[in-house]
């Protein structure tokens, strides 16, 4: 029984696949103290780097934790309160607790991260959205980050929900944090709910 269980909501959940770019590798990987000493004589190359890891020596501290840290998604309308996702605790929590969003509303999503102690390259924020037989999957090229003590954030262009007695209900995401190496820092699951009005 509970075998079918777990079937039937493995069924339900979205599917997350990374897509390839043809043509394209991810950099091979370098320490920082060898990225900063590669190309000291050109002074664009230096600025890019000082500004990669913000002008800053690298945060010291316990390297065995994960490089990246995911802490929160905000669902960010244009004309609404901001909707927000604590990452850190229990995620399986999220998919019971939706989150309600206006029909026809323009949002961004909003997500705060960390990156502990080495350059990542190519963060990217890929989601899936689910309703009946309709799936719908976007992905976000994030960019490469330094490490910085501060959280840092990205924000996707602005996108808006569909509008329609047809499309209000609830959507089952999927949404994944990985980078160039394929590296998965975070993968969760929620549910979004599309109303006529905010509540």
């Amino acid at each position: 029984m509970a075998e079918e269980a777990e079937a039937a909501a493995a069924a339900a959940a979205p599917e997350i696949e990374d897509e390839e770019t043809p043509g394209y590798r991810a950099p091979a990987k370098k320490s920082l103290d060898e990225i900063a000493k590669m190309d000291a004589d050109d002074e664009s190359l230096v600025r890019y780097k000082q500004a990669l890891l913000g002008g800053s020596e690298v945060p010291a501290g316990d390297r065995s934790g994960p490089n990246v840290v995911v802490e929160k998604l905000i669902m960010r309308p244009t004309d609404g309160e901001p909707r927000e996702l604590d990452l850190m605790g229990d995620l399986s929590k999220l998919k019971s607790m939706p989150v309600v969003v206006k029909e026809g509303c323009e949002y961004r999503i909003e997500i705060q991260f960390r990156v502990n102690y080495e350059i990542v390259a190519g963060l990217k924020y890929i989601q899936t959205v689910k309703r009946l037989a309709i799936s719908d999957k976007t992905s976000h090229m994030v960019g490469s980050y330094g490490p910085k003590s501060e959280v840092q954030v990205y924000k996707t262009p602005p996108e808006e929900a569909p509008k329609g007695i047809m499309y209000r209900g609830k959507y089952s995401v999927r949404s994944r944090f990985t980078d160039d190496d394929k590296n998965i820092y975070k993968e969760w699951e929620w549910a979004l709910e599309i109303k006529k009005d905010w509540h």
